[in-house]
């Protein structure tokens, strides 16, 4: 009999009328009943997530203690899954680190009959080894070798990575001669590398899903779509982005917690291993620009100014309140986003100017190739050439010319998408989320680049599960996202060896295009409508806004009237009904 049968009984049941009914509790109620309901339970609120709860019992009682659990708490539990899912994309990249005889009595890779692309196992860090010189030990950007040209001729090479991923694979490969050198099962030396580069990888992925985590505020669970994602498993190995989504990451988290200083250095070493993280303070600055009241505050005020100094005592004076200074201009919104992006790049300084110094040419040869890059197989204009025979904007080019009118189209391109981004932010009825623009932003650069490596996709995935936290919407994006991979390995592998022509590819490269449009077009929705913010409900604003984080929002009149905010559209409808 439920309780509402046993309220409804009458009186003459054997309880007195007007008394209230007397419950029995089955057991002791516990002495502190704290609870964090304020807690996400999507076991409750999810029904993907209820059907997966009942193979551990089920979704969480209704009258639960939330947050109670000792050693199973959400961060445990989400570490838990990112491990089972690096341990499998691991195994994925297991094939490719096989060894066989060489027929004279040692041992080789086995990348026999294109295994790497019929096991689907290719990762860039093994042919990367001895491409890059590391089997030989020299130091990144210092050694240089002599390749021969499709044209006959020859250039000189050096490493192509931004200067901290560089030295990861240094660092790396060090690491690897240490073991070889130890008392303990040995292997080829590319072996022992790779596994090397994936454990400091595998330690990049959790420090993502930590930051991530943190940054989710009462939607804690949400991280576990970074932990468990297709995309983990495809593609965490394949090359070294998990260092950049890592400091990314991180990067938000301290920007979250009004570290705004600690935000910069962290997106600057970010940026020095990848671009992308450097693009995340672009989103940041556009909001601060718009949460800002454009006045001095009267402790904007305080302290000794530069044109006040007359002598040492005077710089001493100006030092020493550096520190206060510094915080006092950390409280307003713009001043913060200086900060922020003052110490990013001062840190991307700081890590490439030594490089740079001592090995110009070395230094030079990522930005040499990225300007000499032809359109990379996964760019829209590669796919617009695969379908309709284009021969693209500059035509045919002779080796080391560089596609000046592509280069200059997709920077244009990605400008004005950027534009657009921003218009959005500062006319929008309600500021955005930070996440949902630096979600737009990065997906604005990877569609209008001509360059989208694979792997460049788990740039995506911490920014899509903070920006639109659908879950059955994102576990499909990453799916198809992830599926890209089968079609591209057997595009490499070639027709005559019984691969796949390249529209196959080509065409998967297209609805992964479409997905993340359709990310992007949600997220545009939830920022006109942000109503329908799933993470907005229960009186949240931005959680990992930081200093935006229910900051007022101005008028912004020193703007002309069409940056200006628009008045919020409202229905008449519940937000569940709003279409």
């Amino acid at each position: 009999m439920t309780d509402q049968q046993l309220a409804d009984q009458p009186a003459s049941s054997g309880t007195r009328p007007g008394r209230e009914m007397q419950y029995v509790a089955p057991a002791q109620l516990a002495p502190d009943l704290r609870s964090i309901d304020a807690r996400d339970r999507p076991s409750r609120n999810d029904s993907l997530t209820a059907q997966l709860s009942t193979v551990i019992g089920g979704p969480v009682g209704e009258h639960a203690l939330i947050g109670r659990v000792r050693f199973w708490t959400p961060l445990r539990v989400l570490f838990a899954f990112t491990v089972v899912f690096l341990a499998l994309g691991w195994a994925t990249k297991a094939g490719c680190i096989q060894q066989t005889s060489d027929g004279a009595g040692g041992l080789m890779l086995d990348w026999n009959n294109g295994r790497q692309y019929v096991a689907m196992c290719y990762s860039d860090t093994v042919p990367l080894y001895g491409a890059e010189r590391l089997n030989e030990g020299a130091f990144p950007y210092k050694k240089s070798w002599t390749e021969s040209t499709p044209d006959g001729g020859t250039e000189t090479r050096y490493m192509e990575y931004p200067v901290l991923s560089g030295l990861y694979q240094y660092v790396a490969m060090q690491l690897g001669n240490v073991w070889d050198h130890l008392p303990v099962p040995g292997a080829l030396s590319v072996v022992v590398y790779f596994n090397v580069v994936a454990l400091g990888l595998a330690m990049g992925w959790l420090v993502t899903v930590w930051a991530s985590s943190r940054l989710a505020g009462r939607r804690v669970w949400d991280a576990a779509l970074i932990a468990i994602s297709p995309l983990v498993i495809v593609h965490a190995f394949t090359n070294f982005d998990a260092l950049a989504t890592a400091f990314a990451a991180t990067g938000l988290l301290a920007w979250a917690r009004r570290k705004p200083v600690l935000a910069g250095i962290l997106l600057g070493l970010g940026g020095a291993a990848k671009l992308y993280p450097l693009l995340l303070l672009g989103p940041i600055l556009v909001l601060c620009l718009r949460a800002d009241p454009m006045r001095r505050t009267p402790a904007a005020r305080a302290g000794l100014r530069l044109r006040d100094i007359d002598g040492i005592d005077g710089v001493r004076t100006w030092i020493k309140e550096t520190p206060a200074r510094t915080h006092l201009f950390a409280l307003r919104p713009l001043g913060a986003a200086t900060l922020a992006i003052v110490a990013a790049a001062g840190t991307w300084i700081a890590v490439n100017l030594p490089i740079a110094v001592l090995y110009p040419e070395g230094w030079r040869e990522f930005f040499r190739l990225n300007t000499t890059r032809h359109a990379d197989p996964d760019s829209i204009y590669n796919v617009i050439t695969s379908f309709t025979g284009w021969g693209g904007f500059d035509g045919e080019l002779a080796h080391g010319q560089p596609p000046t009118v592509l280069n200059t189209v997709s920077l244009l391109l990605f400008l004005a998408a950027c534009a657009g981004i921003a218009y959005l932010a500062l006319t929008a009825a309600r500021r955005p989320r930070l996440a949902q623009l630096c979600f737009l932003v990065v997906a604005a650069f990877l569609l209008t680049n001509k360059v989208w490596s694979p792997q460049y996709s788990l740039w995506l995935v911490p920014l899509a599960v903070l920006a639109l936290p659908h879950r059955r919407i994102l576990l499909a994006w990453m799916t198809i996202d992830a599926l890209v991979w089968v079609p591209r390995m057997y595009y490499y592998l070639g027709e005559d060896a019984k691969g796949l022509p390249e529209q196959w590819f080509t065409g998967t490269v297209v609805l992964r295009d479409l997905a993340v449009l359709g990310l992007c077009a949600l997220i545009v929705h939830e920022i006109v409508r942000p109503q329908d913010d799933l993470v907005r409900r229960d009186f949240v604003d931005d959680p990992a806004g930081g200093i935006l984080d229910r900051a007022p929002d101005p008028l912004l009149p020193w703007l002309p009237q069409f940056l200006r905010p628009r008045p919020a559209c409202t229905s008449s409808r519940p937000a569940a009904m709003v279409e």
